[in-house]
């Protein structure tokens, strides 16, 4: 039995729900209302997900829920196609949609600032190649003024164009920056959707949630057999083109902590040698980059418009390929990086880098935050 099935039946709040305050919120929140009173009814999708075992606790749904559910969905699909009351029928149960958009109305609501949360309206792939383009045309003029670019002599040593510091204080500022922002959303996302005395001490919902992110559990399609994507065919395919973004990602963040560690705690300066672990640990973490980002979004392009809210398409895409050009232009600098392309490449690289770190609190990287906390919850 898992953890939330053993849990108590939760039918209602006791604290206030503030309202969404624009009215396409409020629509969008009524629809998912409307649309799970049917599910509620018919119950035929109730093993499907964590989403239908959560929702089979509510007799009504409101502001925090469809949140909390919205959050709690991975957009699988296999209700869609289950649903004998999906489009054309007058139902018109369309629950991946319906709660696509609350997803995308919750990273509004709750960004920080509280103003910025207009930005996930405008972030997309043309401002994520905008941001990142623009930094890197800044750095690669400001290295050509200097007399630095496509010069012979600097080998692989990259603080002989930017000092370490430097690049340090800045990529550092930036990162704590984004983090700070993600985290203050996802506390006021976790006080809206919890009661004020749910614990998060609850070691086997730590356990399950863990799991279910580490091994991306619902991309299973409630049955084991994968997702559907532009048909009622069942593919593992976006299951595992997730798993080489994920874990990619975090083999990068490994290769640059290591990296860390060698350079302040044992005094080991880059560069690398080839076989180290810095630069075994990117290079991986780099080609599950390029793998996992490029199967995203061939997949993307192919998924059927009735599965997604299409206002997202943009800001999905951006997010994808900022990670494809962050790896891509990693891979090119390492095995270039004692030729006179060095100094371009890495002010390219470094471009693309800022650019995915200005754009993170505001963009498609949330959906990991609000959804780990939702798998909590």
């Amino acid at each position: 039995m898992t953890a939330y099935e053993n849990a108590a039946p939760i039918v209602a709040r006791s604290t206030p729900i503030p309202e969404a305050g624009a009215p396409e919120a409020d629509a969008n929140v009524a629809e998912v209302d409307r649309i799970l009173h049917i599910c509620n009814a018919c119950r035929y999708c109730e093993s499907y997900c964590a989403v239908f075992s959560a929702m089979t606790r509510r007799l009504d749904f409101n502001l925090a829920d469809a949140h909390y559910l919205a959050n709690l969905c991975h957009n699988c699909s296999a209700c869609l196609y289950a649903c004998q009351y999906a489009p054309p029928h007058e139902f018109g149960v369309n629950l991946p949609k319906a709660l696509a958009r609350v997803r995308r109305d919750t990273y509004i609501e709750y960004a920080f600032p509280r103003a910025f949360g207009e930005l996930y309206r405008r972030n997309g792939l043309a401002v994520a190649m905008a941001v990142s383009f623009g930094i890197a045309l800044f750095l690669i003029a400001g290295i050509a003024t200097q007399g630095r670019l496509f010069i012979p002599g600097l080998g692989a040593d990259f603080y002989a164009v930017f000092p370490h510091n430097t690049l340090a204080l800045l990529f550092g500022a930036t990162a704590a920056w984004a983090l700070i922002a993600l985290c203050v959303g996802l506390v006021r996302f976790w006080r809206q959707v919890s009661a004020p005395d749910e614990s998060l001490a609850n070691p086997a919902a730590i356990g399950e949630a863990t799991t279910s992110v580490l091994t991306l559990k619902y991309l299973d399609g409630g049955h084991g057999d994968g997702c559907n994507n532009e048909d009622d065919a069942f593919t593992l395919w976006r299951r595992r083109f997730h798993h080489l973004t994920f874990y990619g990602f975090m083999l990068c963040f490994a290769s640059t902590s290591v990296a860390t560690l060698y350079h302040y705690v044992w005094g080991l300066e880059a560069p690398y040698p080839l076989f180290s672990l810095p630069v075994v640990l990117g290079t991986l973490g780099g080609l599950g980059l390029i793998a996992g980002p490029a199967g995203l979004f061939w997949m993307n392009l192919r998924r059927n418009d009735l599965q997604i809210d299409e206002r997202q398409k943009s800001m999905d895409r951006g997010f994808i390929a900022l990670l494809f050009f962050i790896s891509l232009t990693g891979l090119a600098l390492l095995a270039l990086r004692e030729t006179v392309a060095m100094p371009f490449l890495l002010a390219l690289h470094l471009g693309f880098v800022m650019g995915f770190f200005l754009t993170i609190p505001y963009g498609k990287f949330a959906h990991g935050f609000y959804r780990t906390a939702a798998l909590l919850k």
